[in-house]
């Protein structure tokens, strides 16, 4: 396959950025997206340039570290798949792809296609956690679930944190990555004692972060690469609406 890039490149948070061309000759289609990088970034280091900069770890769709904007689409047009996981034969030779990092005010670009995510980092740490002393592992069955509610929290567990919700939404919004955060705390017995304080710490952290506001455009779940849930997001309203009440009244 004969490919033409346009990527966006920029050296650092304070440069102005743009966007340049780059050929991508002669590119197997059994190979991931980012297996092409590497290959055009080979070509430009042999020919004494700067490489194509960009995150990537476990290219396996686990670790939500390989977040790029494939033709103005997080992760690319395939539903429920991370870059890492898009292979050159959903492309057609002589394709012109563009390619750019996640676009957000919380999410600075740190060079290239890399883009700074703390910002979930420290929402996670607001409160995206329990305090209970759960001692050693206990048998699986030794505190019942509801199959409902243990199958609502695994939907919310499989958020990897990409931004990709971020990126998608047009108020550059985090919630669905915050609801997915709480719900799947809020759906087990463990995660009960501080769900109100949960919910109340982590949009705080949100908002301080200069995330959007959720305007129910939903582009968040259809751009998550594990196809979260925005039901996830009524939760976490239900969950902050309480814990702002009862706030009002200690």
């Amino acid at each position: 396959m004969n490919l033409t890039l346009k990527v966006w490149r920029q050296n650092g948070p304070q440069d102005k950025g743009r966007i340049e061309t780059y050929p991508a000759a002669g590119i197997p289609e059994h190979c991931s997206f980012l297996e092409m990088l590497d290959i055009v970034n080979e070509k430009i280091i042999n020919d004494g340039g700067e490489p194509i900069h960009f995150d990537h770890d476990c290219r396996e769709g686990i670790c939500g570290m390989c977040s790029l904007t494939i033709n103005g689409v997080p992760h690319g047009q395939e539903r429920g798949t991370t870059t890492c996981q898009v292979h050159m034969r959903k492309f057609r030779d002589g394709d012109t792809i563009w390619i750019e990092p996640f676009r957000a005010h919380a999410f600075p670009v740190i060079r290239d296609l890399i883009v700074d995510r703390n910002a979930f980092d420290r929402i996670v740490a607001a409160g995206g956690y329990i305090d209970v002393r759960t001692g050693s592992a206990v048998d699986a069955n030794a505190i019942p679930i509801k199959k409902d509610d243990a199958e609502s929290a695994f939907d919310a567990a499989a958020c990897i944190g990409c931004g990709a919700c971020v990126a998608a939404c047009p108020n550059a919004s985090a919630m669905l990555f915050v609801s997915a955060k709480v719900s799947h705390l809020a759906h087990l017995p463990q995660g009960q004692p501080e769900r109100e304080k949960r919910a109340l710490a982590m949009v705080r952290q949100m908002d301080s972060e200069g995330f959007g506001n959720c305007t129910n455009h939903y582009e968040c779940e259809a751009a998550c690469p594990k196809e979260i849930s925005v039901d996830h997001i009524a939760l976490l309203n239900r969950d902050y609406s309480k814990a702002v009440l009862a706030e009002q009244f200690v």
